[in-house]
């Protein structure tokens, strides 16, 4: 496993990478607020596999660059940088995978450039249909006035500051929350923020060592939270620019794993994934685990991902 810059789409992303060059090409594609650390364990199951694998710290977060717009980081932006690094290795196509925010790569991407991929995948998000009305708009017609996450991490500043003010106590909050935790995610609009919302465990779950716990910590205390957190500013803009995509649906081999236990599979129902996807497509829930599922099912995901792969090429 080596890593190295590769500049993409007028960004610079820093990439771990393993496996032989001249097999198919897997991009691995983490969410908020991961790492490509956070694929470490896929990684070297997929390389080990026979699969020539990426993944990125995406724009925003980690080694990568931050760009001060924040319309930078609309899923349009997002795909061409996996285009990039597509290109940069010389391949024509390579299967994508996400988890969570990097679901929404996964199963976006295929919409702007269709050609350049042979499998997709998500872990923790399935595909959803584009709703009627701006995603944002959509949030507050479903919940009112109580507080939502989503809607709460739009005003820039705010979250930015609160999740910075103490990495170590935001990331034992939210692995804390990754089983069963969804009371945190919308509430009473009491004028609070997020994290008070998510009691401290004071403990790392079992699932997480102390040195890969440091990892997020020291990364995220360098680099702060507001490039992840713009990630979220462009969801109307994302809605804008997926009205008329070039390809209107997903034709290849698609997957979705999730979570029987995570909380945000509340918000993101699997019922409607044919509208999107239209190839061949599986579905698989692992029994009692939450959100975090490259972390806390490292082999039991990696397994699924070979089994998938394998089959789709």
């Amino acid at each position: 496993m080596r890593s190295r810059m590769v500049h993409t789409n007028g960004v610079t992303l820093r990439v771990m990478e393993a496996g032989d060059p001249g097999a198919p090409l897997v991009v691995l594609c983490h969410g908020f607020p991961e790492l490509a650390f956070s694929w470490r364990h896929q990684v070297a199951a997929l390389a080990e596999a026979g699969y020539h694998v990426l993944a990125p710290d995406q724009r925003g977060y980690g080694g990568s660059d931050r760009p001060e717009d924040v319309d930078a980081y609309n899923v349009r932006e997002l795909s061409a940088d996996i285009v990039g690094l597509i290109d940069d290795v010389g391949a024509d196509r390579a299967a994508l995978i996400g988890h969570d925010f990097g679901s929404v790569v996964a199963w976006g991407a295929p919409l702007f450039a269709a050609e350049r991929f042979w499998a997709v995948g998500g872990l923790s998000l399935p595909p959803v249909p584009r709703p009627q009305v701006p995603t944002t708009q959509a949030f507050r017609r479903i919940f009112a006035n109580r507080f939502v996450y989503i809607l709460y991490f739009q005003e820039r500043g705010p979250a930015d500051a609160e999740l910075a003010r103490d990495p170590a106590a935001t990331f034992r909050r939210l692995f804390s929350m990754g089983a069963g935790g969804g009371a945190a995610l919308t509430g009473d609009p009491d004028g609070g923020g997020f994290l008070d919302r998510i009691p401290d465990p004071g403990a790392l779950p079992d699932w997480l060592a102390p040195a890969d716990f440091a990892v997020y910590v020291d990364e995220f205390t360098r680099t702060g939270f507001t490039g992840p957190l713009n990630w979220y500013r462009c969801f109307d803009l994302n809605w804008e620019l997926t009205a008329a995509p070039p390809t209107a649906t997903i034709d290849v081999p698609a997957l979705f794993v999730g979570g029987s236990a995570d909380p945000t599979l509340a918000y993101t129902p699997t019922d409607r994934a044919r509208e999107i996807v239209t190839g061949d497509y599986r579905e698989v829930m692992l029994d009692g685990a939450g959100h975090w599922l490259t972390e806390e099912r490292p082999a039991q995901v990696s397994r699924v991902l070979v089994d998938f792969l394998d089959s789709a090429r």
